[in-house]
């Protein structure tokens, strides 16, 4: 737990594109790291100084997470289910934060809603970090998945950034610590309505499909 916090200072104290990029592949891959940490507090930094551009961080920070997503669809790719599920089973996947019940659900996610899951996943705590996993596991086409990949981490950066813009114009907070606090609070409250707003629209997007093939 220290050397974490430790880790996540010397991020916070040290923000620029390379950290982003590197962290946000980090996050986006089976390696646990909260994206509050990165894009919030990078998006206030470019507010409060020149050393960075808003619109870069959410380019950096989705190009980050296209790196990530791209080594679990690989890995499940060549490795395969039973070596995916035995590492979700072993303690090193537990201190990941891995275990074949994360790693089952966002199997039944992708199973149930198509290449499309690798564009909603993105956008849904808990199955974010994972969802490339069940696409590489099923053979989903490169293009699809880096498309539907990019989309939906675009869009969740797109989130984070403009909290850090709210949180630099409402606020009167001075370091990018209180920052990534604060990010991390509300992040969890977009991430519920997110949740909502997307099982309406697969739910519209089903009973659509159910109504045209009558």
């Amino acid at each position: 737990m220290e050397s974490s916090a430790e880790l996540i200072k010397w991020v916070l104290e040290n923000l620029n594109y390379w950290v982003v990029t590197i962290f946000m592949t980090i996050e986006s891959s089976f390696i646990p790291f909260p994206s509050e940490v990165i894009v919030p507090p990078a998006a206030w930094k470019a507010m409060t100084d020149d050393s960075m551009n808003i619109f870069l961080v959410v380019l950096f920070a989705t190009i980050g997470a296209d790196l990530g997503a791209l080594i679990n669809y690989y890995l499940a790719r060549w490795l395969g289910r039973p070596i995916v599920y035995k590492f979700a089973n072993s303690r090193l996947g537990h201190m990941c934060l891995i275990d074949e019940e994360k790693v089952h659900h966002a199997e039944e996610y992708f199973r149930k809603h198509g290449a499309a899951s690798t564009f909603f996943g993105r956008l849904i705590p808990a199955v974010r970090q994972l969802i490339s996993i069940p696409a590489g596991l099923a053979g989903m086409k490169l293009g699809p998945f880096l498309l539907y990949t990019t989309l939906g981490a675009g869009i969740w950066n797109a989130i984070l950034a403009l909290l850090g813009y709210f949180i630099y114009r409402f606020t009167d907070i001075k370091t990018t610590n209180d920052v990534y606090i604060l990010a991390t609070k509300y992040s969890h409250e977009i991430g519920y309505v997110i949740i909502a707003v997307t099982v309406l629209i697969v739910g519209f997007l089903i009973y659509k499909g159910a109504k045209q093939k009558k």
